[in-house]
């Protein structure tokens, strides 16, 4: 029975995973792509799988994937001998290592931690890469689901205390808790629950960090402590050279009638 059990399990994450639509005609170069990032960046990815478009309907999130950057920490190469830079948590693969150009055709987002410094970043890469081997923690997603669905009379406090915070194995993650759970070893802030109370008149507010399972890769996207680093404003954008199409025919205009 373990043999169908496993045949099912392979022909479901098949399933998940397959491509459903083509990569976007807005896809970066991979090299202007990787001069920009740093260690420790935070890729989240549209996707195009059945199992991304589950994750955008279940978080109302553009953002379906996580992926951390970890520049030359890694000593594993393709093929064609471009190197791993990023560590990731994929469904039917577990944690492993990619190329950057596996999502440099993707439609993607790049979270970049506001003031840590370079030793607190190598850090953050170094809980990944010693996370590689780690199986996909599919009970994490399935609850997700349900702390996320709307069940009446049900308040997202008690819908979150009901969960099983996935399935309590040490070596079984989904992608944005694997990267909430390396930052949570620096003390750094994602999206916490931030308390208010009163200290000799003065108000202070207290952050409380969320259990690293409840993440999803949206919290790195609208956390206030994360910059949003767009390739194209970091190369040296200036608007003044874009070419239009319009201007391009209205100059072709005179020429062409002076040559006639």
């Amino acid at each position: 029975m373990d043999w169908m059990a496993n045949r099912v399990g392979r022909g479901l994450v098949g399933y998940l995973t397959q491509e459903l639509r083509e990569a976007p005609q807005t896809a970066l170069d991979a090299g202007a792509l990787g001069a920009m990032l740093e260690v420790g960046d935070v890729i989240l990815i549209a996707g195009r799988s059945r199992v991304s478009a589950v994750i955008r309907r279940m978080t109302s999130s553009i953002w379906s994937h996580a992926v951390l950057y970890v520049g030359d920490m890694l000593d594993v190469y393709e093929p064609d001998g471009e190197r791993h830079v990023l560590v990731e948590m994929e469904l039917g693969i577990g944690c492993a290592s990619a190329p950057l150009s596996k999502y440099a055709r993707e439609q993607l987002r790049v979270c970049r931690p506001f003031d840590l410094d370079f030793a607190e970043r190598e850090q953050v890469a170094r809980y990944c890469i010693l996370r590689l081997g780690y199986d996909y923690d599919v009970k994490n997603v399935l609850d997700l689901m349900r702390y996320l669905a709307p069940v009446p009379f049900l308040s997202a406090r008690m819908r979150r205390r009901m969960l099983a915070l996935g399935s309590g194995l040490p070596t079984r993650a989904i992608c944005s808790s694997l990267i909430a759970r390396a930052f949570e070893r620096v003390r750094y802030p994602i999206l916490p629950r931030v308390e208010t109370i009163e200290d000799e008149g003065l108000r202070r507010e207290i952050l409380h960090i969320r259990h690293h399972s409840l993440y999803m890769p949206r919290d790195f996207d609208i956390s206030p402590y994360f910059q949003i680093v767009k390739p194209t404003l970091v190369q040296g954008f200036d608007y003044r050279k874009v070419v239009w199409a319009e201007r391009r025919g209205a100059a072709r205009g005179p020429a062409r009638r002076a040559a006639e």
